[in-house]
């Protein structure tokens, strides 16, 4: 070990290295020896290298503290010559990355010498009447709140600056005139009176301490300046250096990085995941559920689930296409894995490590209503459990930390032994209660969901009966999945302005952060209120537009107030966060600019309260708040509002009428539907799909495609007259009706959709020759269809259009991408009488079609289709998302696919190799037996295939080995194509 220097390998020969201590120490001890004495005493463990004495006479040094604008210290110097030059010569120390150190005047002909900092470096300026500035920097970080000396010197045609002893970087020039001092000299800044030629500051004045001045050698007595023996001076604090060390202890939370100026400090949270003056708040949501409830869709998200917490922010994949959103976390195997035995070893272990740290998992398990895992296993002739009285073959650990171990599988109770079939009775033996507990030749599975949190997530596998001769197996453990964010929902409805809740003292002292939501109807109301012996902290509605956040820490209250230009009391969900730290408070009301208000500078810091937390009203009953508090959340702790509130008279538990805040988030003619934690859309009504009905349902058409879809038969409205038309069927005539669509093509004159009647009556979309759009209407079987032309050229150009077509009786609008809309007047009554079908792509029956339509109708249509709607019905929707469930026909390759992401007119350009599978399987169909053919005739619905990329088990595979790996992702992914055939 040593002491003061570092060692280089030869012991006895010392690195030649600036960095050595120079200084004195003093009580060294070293496991509770000490080392100086020994020294002393020459122990021969002990070896002395340079020069060490065993005194510590340190030099006496009067320090000056220039702290303030108007600080500065004036010495009188003996004028020299100009071959004598100049030396000064002093140690500062500071935060601020600038400000003037020394300046002084140069006599005969004009001239003046800067000596100042500037981005934390020390350079030096020197301007000459008629001569170029001549310019000098050198040192580099020296606001670090260290002691740094500065030696300035010229002479015999030389000036030179230097920075800690020359250590800290040197520069020097050779001017052509001479440097010297006229009369005086300035540290730190100049009098405000003698601004002129003899001192004069462009920079930033000093704040920082000064000491060891030296000029042309000569030291400097401070306290003479002190008792006004020599110099002038003001503003100065002599015999001390003030300077404090904002930054210690550190203030700035999360990681972010402190720096400090003479007055205040300052905190980076770039890259932290947090904001705000200490970086205290997250800038992440705290859950999927509210991302979602942001407008957000499926993706990548950082969630913070303890918001402020120490928990750092965590990467998840957030998927929102099903009615539940889920948060998935990812761990390093989801695949489906063989289990390749080892020679000579009975087990095979397997460890999971996840993306998310273990306080991380356990945070978001806790937080969400409903997490669960996959855990299958594939098997032939390799037990799994054994019977509930034996020992298992194979088990796995589960929960916080290492996990602890678990004998059942998924699907199954915790601590039951069995798998999923054994609880539900179906196991292929019943003698067992897992499939591959039979222990069969077959392949067999064993698959369930790990839905008891506390024994998530799978931490490791132990799989035992492997090394049997014929014993297969395969495995996989999917990611963890959960939905449900507790807190998010968590709200209370207060009644009147006399109920409230009440909870434990909140705890604050330095940093404090407060967020709700809340509805009302109400002007005025106090949210939150909890007070100390002098100090409190409240959060109040004062008026239907403005919020006020107020608080005192023993210097008086301090207010912060947001102002919104709505009504607050609307009755809608309205987002309040506050934030109070040592250098700010901050108020937010939903996503307006951040009002702000600096702490003051003198009282204590530390927020002081003794009080019960008062929530929806105040210790007096007075002034209290009439509606809804939600997801209430103090320093990202959740308040249990719903739980207090079912103990509580006057309040509430939960708050429904989500909608009328959250609906606008339901797109295309999605309808908000209220659950009682939340909403969803029903996309029943749209044309478009996901969780906001803003998807897209999209279909590429070959000329073979024909999608048919049918309007309730006439024998229908006979039998059953009285009932009214549902959702998806329409009604048998119709006076108007809304047609849109969006198409991409390159082909025409081209047949875009036709509405038929059992009157031989119609509608059509047509493309024509000339690459315009036509709306036929014939409606009047005894006259020829009407012909409406638009005005919008250029519809095959394999660009994506719009296309919406209004009828009212006699008046009919068409529209075509954001054009103007063009009106038309039929000449027919305006009834479309005894509407049939709708047909989109190729017409399969055409005997009853005008010659020209007819000829289109078998031609088909090329390229891709989108949003079709027909009124309240959304035809190529239920193709695609549900023909078993509705009455659609289906002919030809139909392929799901993404009409307005393409750049290419022919959407089968770049699938031809991922559907040729499915042209083979239609050959070998049509080929191999005559019952397709009859089938035909017999189902008006058809059958589907659908073509699956999928990938294999990882390792080799068996070639008999059935299953297929399904695997999630953390990817945004498209939706899978589908493709239907006959």
């Amino acid at each position: 070990m040593s002491v003061g220097a570092s060692l280089s390998l030869n012991p006895l020969r010392l690195l030649d290295s600036k960095r050595n201590f120079h200084g004195c120490l003093e009580n060294l001890l070293y496991n509770g020896l000490n080392l100086i004495e020994r020294a002393k005493h020459k122990n021969q463990q002990v070896t002395l290298l340079g020069n060490v004495t065993f005194s510590c006479a340190e030099p006496v040094s009067v320090a000056a503290t220039f702290p303030g604008p108007q600080s500065f210290l004036q010495l009188p110097v003996v004028a020299t010559s100009d071959s004598e030059g100049v030396s000064v010569g002093f140690q500062f120390r500071t935060w601020n990355n600038a400000g003037l150190l020394v300046t002084f005047a140069i006599p005969n002909e004009g001239g003046v010498v800067w000596l100042y900092l500037s981005e934390s470096r020390l350079r030096l300026q020197i301007h000459k009447t008629g001569r170029a500035v001549l310019e000098l920097s050198a040192g580099s970080a020296l606001n670090d709140g260290q002691w740094h000396s500065v030696d300035f010197t010229s002479g015999r045609g030389r000036v030179a600056i230097a920075v800690d002893e020359g250590g800290g970087g040197v520069a020097h020039s050779s001017p052509s005139f001479p440097v010297a001092i006229r009369h005086q000299l300035f540290f730190g800044g100049c009098p405000a009176e003698h601004y002129n030629q003899e001192c004069r500051n462009p920079f930033d004045t000093f704040q920082g301490c000064m000491r060891l001045l030296t000029v042309d050698d000569q030291p400097v007595d401070l306290i003479l300046v002190q008792q006004r023996l020599l110099g002038n001076y003001s503003y100065l604090q002599i015999d001390m250096c003030g300077i404090i060390d904002r930054c210690s202890p550190n203030r700035c939370e999360h990681g972010g990085h402190c720096s400090q100026s003479w007055t205040v400090f300052h905190c980076n949270c770039s890259d932290s995941g947090y904001s705000g003056a200490t970086c205290h708040s997250s800038v992440h949501e705290q859950s999927c559920e509210a991302y979602k409830h942001n407008g957000n869709t499926s993706g990548l998200f950082y969630i913070d689930v303890d918001g402020s917490g120490p928990i750092k922010p965590q990467l998840v994949y957030c998927n929102m296409t099903e009615e539940n959103t889920w948060m998935v976390v990812q761990h390093n195997n989801t695949e489906l894995t063989r289990v390749q035995p080892s020679p000579g070893v009975n087990q095979h272990a397997v460890h999971f490590d996840y993306s998310s740290l273990e306080e991380q998992l356990s945070a978001m398990i806790s937080q969400s209503q409903h997490c669960e895992q996959e855990l299958s296993y594939h098997c032939r002739k390799s037990r799994l459990l054994n019977t509930p009285e034996g020992s298992p073959f194979s088990w796995w650990f589960g929960g916080p930390g290492t996990g602890r171990l678990q004998t059942y599988w998924g699907g199954a109770q915790p601590g039951s032994q069995q798998c999923a079939c054994g609880l539900q009775g179906d196991c292929v033996d019943t003698h067992h209660y897992c499939n591959c507990d039979a222990d069969r030749t077959e392949w067999a599975e064993d698959s369930g969901l790990l839905t008891y949190k506390e024994s998530l997530p799978v931490r490791s596998l132990v799989l035992g009966d492997i090394q049997r001769p014929g014993s297969e197996a395969a495995y996989r453990v999917g990611p963890l999945r959960c939905h449900g964010d507790k807190s998010f929902w968590n709200a209370a409805f207060f009644d009147k302005e006399t109920s409230y809740l009440h909870f434990p003292t909140f705890h604050g002292e330095l940093s404090a952060d407060i967020s709700f939501l809340f509805k009302t109807t109400a002007s005025s109301g106090v949210f939150l209120e909890n007070l100390g012996i002098k100090d409190f902290i409240r959060i109040e509605l004062r008026s239907s537009t403005q919020v006020v956040f107020s608080f005192d820490v023993g210097n008086g209250p301090l207010e912060v107030h947001a102002e919104s230009n709505v009504s607050l009391n609307d009755n809608r969900w309205h987002r309040i966060r506050a934030e109070r730290n040592v250098k700010e408070a901050s108020l937010r009301l939903d996503e307006l600019p951040a009002a702000a208000q600096e702490a003051p500078t003198d009282g204590h810091f530390h927020l002081q309260l003794n009080s019960q937390l008062f929530i929806g009203g105040t210790a007096s009953r007075q002034k209290g708040f009439r509606g809804c508090i939600r997801s209430l959340q103090l320093n990202g702790v959740t308040l249990d509002l719903e739980e207090r509130a079912k103990i509580t008279p006057g309040v509430r538990p939960g708050c429904p009428g989500h909608c009328s805040s959250y609906g606008s988030l339901c797109q295309n003619q999605g309808r908000c539907v209220e659950r009682a934690n939340g909403f969803h859309c029903d996309c029943g009504q749209s044309a478009h799909t996901g969780v906001f009905c803003q998807t897209e349902v999209s279909a590429s058409f070959k000329s073979a495609t024909s999608v048919s879809y049918t309007f309730k038969e006439p024998y229908e409205f006979m039998r059953n007259s009285s009932a009214l038309p549902s959702s998806i069927y329409s009604d048998m005539t119709l006076r108007g009706e809304n047609v849109s669509l969006s198409f991409r093509t390159n082909q025409s004159p081209a047949l875009l959709l036709y509405i038929s009647s059992y009157y031989r009556e119609y509608m059509a979309l047509i493309i024509n020759k000339h690459d315009e759009l036509e709306v036929r209407y014939k409606l009047d079987s005894s006259r020829d269809a009407e012909v409406l032309r638009s005005r919008v050229k250029s519809l095959a150009n394999g660009q994506l259009h719009t296309v919406t077509v209004r009828r009212l009786s006699d008046s009919v609008s068409v529209q075509v991408n954001q054009d103007d809309g063009e009106d038309f007047n039929l000449t027919s009554d305006g009834e479309f009488n005894a509407i049939k079908s709708l047909v989109l792509g190729r017409i399969q029956d055409y005997d009853e079609l005008d010659s020209d339509l007819a000829q289109l109708g078998s031609l088909g249509f090329t390229g891709c289709l989108s949003v079709v709607r027909f009124n309240s019905i959304s035809p190529l929707k239920a193709a695609l998302l549900h023909p078993d469930t509705s009455p659609v026909v289906i002919s030809g390759p139909l392929v799901q696919s993404t009409c307005g992401s393409s750049t290419s007119a022919d959407p089968y350009a770049a699938e031809n190799k991922r559907h040729l599978s499915g042209v083979i399987a239609v050959v070998i169909f049509v080929v191999a037996t005559g019952l397709a053919i009859t089938a035909r005739f017999l189902y008006r619905r058809k059958g589907t295939y659908r073509n699956r990329e999928v990938k294999g088990v990882k390792q080799e595979d068996s070639p008999d080995f059935p299953f297929n790996n399904q695997t999630d992702s953390q990817r945004v992914s498209c939706e899978n194509q589908k493709e239907y055939f006959i």
